[in-house]
């Protein structure tokens, strides 16, 4: 009986000894999730920020429909070709449109994953401190700029597909352990893992390490590696990365940009910047200070051995290693060679579009942060192991954690919106050009013109060959009404990027402003010739042709602007307003209804969709809306106005309202002063429809005398036609439709 006691008891603890690291684990996972959520909480509170659009609001035409999906894939629509990303944003726009919060929550689930995946693959290589160094990189404030950002979904979603590579990989070629027995089933595995690889690849193809990282680990766990069991599996992995890094390669320059004057950098140029690129984000790992979404752009000069002491002190720094590999371990050259080999597209070798404006930026250091940080916790564990104290890790983890979290949390904050985040940018770097033009946009939207034209002013005296700056500042002088002061600005905006199809178009408009229509047409064309596929080009060549009399071109224009963005709002107004013009108003009704289906709340819109409706004889819906745009806009007078007349001219068995129509009618002639004949003329009518003859009579007579004020004759002659009905005892109950209000 003891016996059978004893072996019971022996079973129980085995028991709770192979349950308790699932509950540590599980512990372990809750505590990182947790301060994660914690640190990132003010990122949800975060709007669309710079180049957000990108993948968002601008691609409307690409996240609408299946077909959108598809040139996702098979062209080069997006802004580089990463089309898983571009799929989640289709996803996300379907689910809920472009409403922040779910994109600020995915972003952070997937970080969350990336932390608990990075432990998990540190826990199966034995590395000592895993679960902090998951934590660490969890929490720390360099991951902010890739997960806040929206635009790096492509970052995190990446790093999730590569770490789950990686793990899959390491269940094929078990380089977990010598000593582990390979599944017969493993090639599983390899399939696996590879379609992992190839998903991060389309994310982003910062996964392009992945073959070379396998035989990185496999080296610093083994201290060789194997031509037929290690090697050659990840021949066509590194066929497929060496072929998704020509292709990126290619776009960057080509598609996206990063080629010209800015990126004429000599190879010792590019050296001097690797070495300090080298350093920086060691430096921004081990103290996160000042953290900015953008940095000073560093002048490399080859004349400076001050320079040359980054470059030559890293390769002093990766020798060393080497050479103490056999006392010190694989471990740290491994680890060093990590992050050399996955920042190496950042080093300043090859160009980069962001290169433009810094040679550094945190979310490049996503990835290769992974052995830096592995490498401290590491250095922790062993400190306290070397002071024989299990306390002193918890002590330091304790007191660590929680400053990287506040640190993340006050991180997050500057993502809170666009002017947020520029501000912030120039209270860490005042003299950051693009920082100072894009706050100058940011405020001109918001129609602070005179402090966005200081601010570009500004931004030009650091750099004066930025020609977006020259356009933004011509956008600026022309709101502010100087549009030949806005005309050099684009000039000189052309003159510096002769391909810039914006200056084209906006000096179009301006020329269009000084009513040369034929040269504003002949430069908008020119900006269409550089960006066939730009809908804002095709609208602003649609209004020019309508002012020449050009009304079935101007149409075609505004047709092909619809087609690359259904929900232009504004080309399908000018577009129904042409259509009416030319007395197709079943056409211009459709057009309308698009427009309140894309901008339910605009008053004007609703206004012009119930004119088009009244001159098709469908009267109770024109009344309808003219309802709905004074509802909208309760000072509308035009509405107010048009909505009178229909009431005071129809029978009441016909849907008119006399009393409704004269309060109209008196509040849109209060708005105007009582100096508009129509509406003068329109009270007039509601009094004699509600058998108000008298004050009809005088209201009309003092139409008739604004009228003839104005010297318009004629409509002081329907007037009076109108008047002598009112002496008589009769209202007017004839209708006329009267004309489209807006645009």
């Amino acid at each position: 009986m003891v016996a059978v006691k004893q072996a019971s008891k022996k079973a129980a603890k085995k028991s709770a000894n192979e349950r308790s690291p699932w509950i540590a684990r599980a512990a372990g996972a809750a505590v990182i999730i947790f301060l994660t959520a914690l640190a990132y909480y003010p990122a949800l509170q975060g709007k669309f920020v710079w180049d957000d659009d990108s993948w968002t609001t601008s691609i409307s035409w690409l996240v609408r429909d299946l077909n959108g999906l598809k040139l996702m894939w098979t062209t080069t629509s997006l802004q580089q070709y990463y089309p898983l990303t571009g799929t989640t944003f289709w996803i996300d726009y379907h689910l809920w449109g472009f409403w922040t919060l779910p994109y600020h929550v995915e972003s952070i689930v997937l970080h969350m994953g990336s932390a608990l995946l990075f432990w998990a693959l540190l826990r199966r290589l034995k590395v000592p401190g895993a679960w902090l160094a998951g934590a660490i990189f969890a929490l720390h404030p360099v991951m902010v700029e890739s997960v806040a950002w929206i635009t790096e979904r492509k970052n995190v979603l990446s790093m999730v597909l590569y770490l789950s590579a990686l793990l899959a990989y390491g269940r094929f070629v078990s380089f977990w352990s010598e000593e582990e027995k390979l599944s017969p089933k493993r090639w599983v595995s390899y399939g696996l893992a590879s379609g992992l690889f190839l998903a991060a690849l389309l994310a982003k193809t910062t996964a392009f390490s992945f073959p070379a990282v396998i035989l990185l680990i496999c080296w610093w766990k083994r201290g060789r590696i194997r031509w037929r069991q290690d090697v050659v599996p990840t021949l066509p992995l590194f066929v497929v990365a060496i072929g998704f890094c020509a292709w990126t390669g290619w776009l960057e320059k080509n598609h996206v940009g990063a080629k010209g004057p800015e990126w004429a950098i000599s190879f010792p140029q590019r050296c001097l910047i690797a070495g300090r690129v080298f350093w920086f984000y060691i430096g921004k790992l081990l103290w996160p200070a000042n953290l900015s979404f953008v940095y000073i752009r560093w002048h490399p000069n080859p004349y400076s051995w001050r320079q040359w002491l980054f470059p030559i002190s890293a390769l002093g720094v990766l020798l060393a290693l080497w050479l103490a590999r056999r006392r010190i371990g694989r471990g740290p050259i491994a680890a060093a060679f990590f992050y050399l080999g996955t920042l190496f597209p950042s080093l300043g070798f090859m160009n980069a579009y962001f290169m433009r404006y810094s040679f550094v930026c945190d979310h490049w250091a996503y990835l290769s942060s992974l052995s830096l940080i592995a490498s401290a916790a590491v250095l922790m564990t062993h400190l306290a192991a070397h002071f024989r104290s299990r306390a002193s890790l918890y002590g330091m983890s304790a007191v660590l954690l929680p400053i990287l979290a506040i640190l993340t949390w006050e991180q997050c904050g500057i993502y809170k919106d666009l002017e947020t985040l520029w501000r912030d940018t120039l209270t860490k770097n005042p003299t950051t050009w693009l920082a100072l033009n894009n706050l100058g946009i940011v405020l001109r939207n918001e129609n602070r013109l005179p402090e966005a034209i200081q601010l570009y002013d500004e931004s030009l005296r650091y750099d004066p060959n930025y020609a977006e700056t020259h356009n933004n500042l011509g956008v600026a002088l022309k709101a502010e009404g100087k549009t030949q002061e806005a005309i050099e600005q684009y000039l000189i905006a052309i003159r510096i990027k002769p391909d810039y199809a914006d200056a084209y178009d906006n000096y179009g408009n301006a020329l269009r402003a000084q009513g040369k229509l034929s040269d504003a047409v002949a430069q908008i064309e020119q900006s269409l010739r550089l960006e066939p596929d730009w809908a804002e080009a095709h609208y602003d060549l649609g209004i020019a042709l309508t002012q020449q009399g050009k009304i079935e071109e101007a149409d075609d224009q505004y047709r092909q602007a619809l087609d690359l963005d259904p929900d232009y709002f504004e080309a399908r107004c000018n577009f129904a307003i042409n259509l009416m013009q030319l007395g197709n108003f079943s056409a211009a009704v459709e057009q309308y209804n698009e427009a309140v289906r894309i901008r339910p709340n605009s008053s004007a819109a609703h206004n012009d969709l119930a004119v088009a409706l009244s001159h098709m004889g469908r009267l109770r819906e024109a009344i309808s809306q003219w309802e709905l745009a004074v509802r909208i806009k309760p000072n509308y007078a035009d509405a107010a106005h048009s909505l009178a007349w229909l009431l005071a001219t129809l029978a009441p068995e016909d849907g008119g309202d006399p009393a409704q129509a004269v309060a109209l009618a008196e509040h849109a002639c209060d708005l105007t002063g009582y100096q508009r004949p129509d509406y003068v003329d329109t009270l007039a009518a509601a009094y004699a429809s509600a058998g108000r003859f008298d004050d009809a009579i005088v209201t009309a007579q003092k139409a008739i005398d604004l009228a003839r004020s104005a010297g318009d004759s004629q409509f002081a002659g329907e007037i009076q036609s109108r008047l002598d009905l009112y002496r008589n005892g009769e209202p007017a109950r004839q209708f006329v439709a009267r004309g489209p209000q807006n645009q």
